[in-house]
């Protein structure tokens, strides 16, 4: 118990020794709790320890985030999702943390559309889309996902057969808004670096069978879907297989070129989906 004894005739008729008390009083509160309190959160944040008490800073800038969602063929888990899993991921961080000075972030997430995490993730990624059949409760979701500022890349599909199979539920996300080509103008395709040449990236099997196609893909497309205010908020990479480039990044049969075409698009990507 701590004790104020005052030394004058009056505790109000003498202000020096009144302020003398106040200061005390507060170095006493100080030494009793703030500083154990500022001590154990020091603790805390020494030893990694998680606590909603903290407000942490984020480990990284930019985590890729690969959609789950399931396909008739395989279901939801070994589905077509998972392809070029995790290379694709390891590759793609590597390079784009290279050519940029984006933060990026472990290998990566998987995430279904039902989770509320979603959110946390500007960027996301759906590959083989040809197969996915999305739900009315996922589509809507996608949908809510899109308009609030996040970005969907698609890729790794082809021919008019799987184009069909990914327009099945992308239009039931968005009934009201048409899928066009992206012109050689736009930023994304310039916002580090030019990509316009519109060249076909394929997949490594193609490639070992003396072609870049696959199916009746012949010709590469890149198309999008824009929400009112001009944003790209969907890019679709069609007969071209951009997972697999990040993937054989180091495989001295894939072409080298190739592979730096292709972290380029994913530089373009990221950094346009984060600052639009």
């Amino acid at each position: 118990m701590v004790s104020l004894r005052h030394s004058g005739p009056s505790e109000f008729g003498d202000n020096g020794t009144m302020e003398s008390a106040k200061r005390r009083m507060n170095q006493i509160l100080t030494a009793r709790y703030l500083v154990p309190a500022l001590c154990a959160v020091l603790a805390l944040t020494a030893r990694g320890d998680e606590s909603e008490y903290l407000t942490m800073w984020p480990d990284q800038e930019f985590d890729f985030a690969r959609l789950v969602y399931y396909d008739s063929g395989r279901g939801w888990r070994g589905g077509s999702w998972t392809v070029d899993y995790p290379e694709a991921e390891f590759f793609f961080n590597k390079g784009v943390s290279r050519l940029s000075r984006v933060d990026m972030g472990g290998n990566g997430v998987q995430i279904e559309l039902d989770d509320d995490s979603l959110f946390n993730y500007p960027w996301l990624y759906a590959v083989e889309v040809g197969y996915w059949q999305l739900s009315d409760y996922e589509t809507t979701r996608l949908r809510e996902y899109l308009l609030r500022g996040g970005f969907l890349m698609v890729d790794d599909f082809h021919g008019s057969s799987e184009w069909l199979g990914f327009i099945n539920s992308m239009n039931r996300v968005f009934p009201d808004r048409p899928i066009v080509d992206i012109e050689d103008s736009h930023e994304i395709l310039h916002v580090v670096y030019d990509v316009d040449e519109r060249i076909q990236i394929p997949g490594i099997s193609p490639l070992m069978r003396g072609v870049t196609y696959e199916q009746d893909g012949v010709e590469p497309h890149w198309r999008g879907i824009y929400d009112d205010n001009g944003r790209l908020m969907v890019v679709i990479n069609h007969n071209m297989d951009l997972g697999d480039a990040w993937e054989h990044a180091d495989d001295i049969s894939y072409p080298q070129e190739m592979t730096t075409l292709a972290l380029h698009f994913a530089v373009n990507y990221v950094i346009y989906s984060m600052t639009h």
